[in-house]
């Protein structure tokens, strides 16, 4: 028994003996010495006391042992986070438990030379050439460039690498491994969302760095494109109906079914291959991410990273910059992060 729990015990106890002398009519006080017996008044005021005391009595027990089950489960609790984060990849030393530290040396410049692309991005570029060399316009193209290999390894054409050390969520907004990410939300939205939980949105260099960690990986799983790792390479659906943010358009049926015929997310941490070199999850696919673009000014400071469920590139190193800070889309989510302790 704990010393919260004992000690209302023993002092309740004593109280209860005191009064339960007092309501005989031989025995002594409690103060000490002999005393004359109480009238029938006072014994019965005695008796009122010893029962508001006993009452009191069990109520402090009540209380301790309300007490002592309320700490036992936070405790319980703690040691199941930190037993669930302990078999969960990477480390969350200087962070938060629900984020991730990224820590080392990132190269700002990187040859990734691709090897094999997609069959439908080779097709795509024979007819564009075709149609240059007949001498006719090929017109914008509606296919993503996506790489199914890349040569091995990466290298660092920067002539100095940049020290990093910052925390990241381990998922996607709002963090929850199981739930699925946000979407229809602003990169303005998203900021003020990241610091009202005392963090920001990430920058372009950091998510480049957790994704692909010091080895430079294309892909944050590594160099060969695969759609059983991340959530990738779903068929294209197109929107027929207009979209409004998250919350408005859960109020119109029109929007909700909608979005509903889009969406192909999967709740994060679903994938347990679709984690980083430092045990960051979804980094490519499933949704894609708002980051801070730092040299850019308004409305330009957005940029969307790590790709989304569709037939885009998803993966670490492009930046889709034409998305403006108020933009909002059914691909487009975010994640925060924030400075380590003793950066």
């Amino acid at each position: 028994m704990s010393e919260r729990f004992s000690n209302p015990s023993r002092l309740g106890l004593g109280l209860l003996f005191c009064v339960a002398l007092a309501t005989s009519a031989t025995a002594p006080a409690c103060s000490g010495g002999g005393s004359t017996p109480p009238a029938p008044d006072a014994a019965a005021d005695a008796a009122i006391e010893a029962a508001e005391a006993r009452a009191e009595l069990d109520a402090a027990l009540a209380d301790a042992a309300l007490d002592a089950e309320a700490d036992a489960d936070a405790a319980a609790d703690a040691d199941a986070a930190t037993d669930a984060n302990a078999a969960l990849p990477g480390t969350s030393e200087g962070c938060p438990s629900d984020m991730v530290l990224v820590a080392g040396e990132y190269c700002p410049l990187v040859q990734q030379r691709c090897v094999e692309h997609h069959d439908e991005f080779e097709k795509d570029q024979a007819k564009k050439k075709k149609a240059s060399e007949g001498g006719e316009g090929s017109g914008p193209s509606t296919v993503s460039e996506r790489c199914m290999r890349y040569e091995e390894p990466s290298v660092c054409l920067s002539k100095k690498r940049t020290p990093m050390r910052y925390c990241m969520d381990r998922y996607e907004w709002p963090n929850q491994k199981g739930e699925l990410p946000a979407l229809l939300v602003s990169w303005g939205d998203a900021q003020k969302l990241c610091e009202a939980k005392g963090k920001r949105l990430c920058t372009e260099a950091e998510f480049n760095f957790a994704c692909e960690g010091e080895a430079m990986l294309p892909y944050t799983y590594g160099y060969e494109r695969d759609p059983t790792a991340c959530n990738i390479d779903k068929a294209y659906r197109k929107r027929e109906k207009k979209l409004f943010k998250y919350e408005r358009c859960m109020k119109r049926p029109e929007c909700k079914a909608e979005l509903e015929k889009l969406d192909q997310r999967l709740p994060t941490g679903s994938m347990p291959r679709c984690v980083s070199p430092f045990g960051v999850y979804d980094l490519n696919g499933n949704i894609n991410e708002w980051v801070v673009r730092p040299k850019q000014k308004y409305p330009n400071r957005s940029g969307l990273k790590g790709g989304w469920w569709g037939p885009v590139r998803g993966r670490c190193r492009p930046t889709v910059g034409f998305h403006k800070e108020d933009d909002y889309g059914y691909e487009e989510g975010f994640r925060c992060c924030k400075e380590a302790e003793g950066t």
